[in-house]
């Protein structure tokens, strides 16, 4: 069991995939990179209410944030 397990479990929600992890890491390297630095924890804040929202997976929360950086 990882730290993000233990967290998980605690927090009483999902544990998450280590693609999910990936996608989590890449997406606030991206924003961190492609925007302000200060930006990237809530980012990723922001993806995961999205997720819990069922507007979408981990995945298309990363895409749009894409598309901003790419917009920015």
């Amino acid at each position: 069991m990882t730290w993000l397990d233990d967290f998980a479990d605690a927090l009483g929600v999902e544990r998450m995939s280590a693609g999910d992890i990936d996608l989590v890491l890449d997406l606030a390297r991206d924003v961190a990179h492609g925007s302000e630095r200060k930006n990237a924890p809530p980012a990723a804040f922001l993806a995961a209410m999205f997720v819990a929202s069922g507007k979408g997976n981990v995945a298309d929360a990363v895409r749009k944030a894409e598309a901003l950086i790419d917009q920015a």
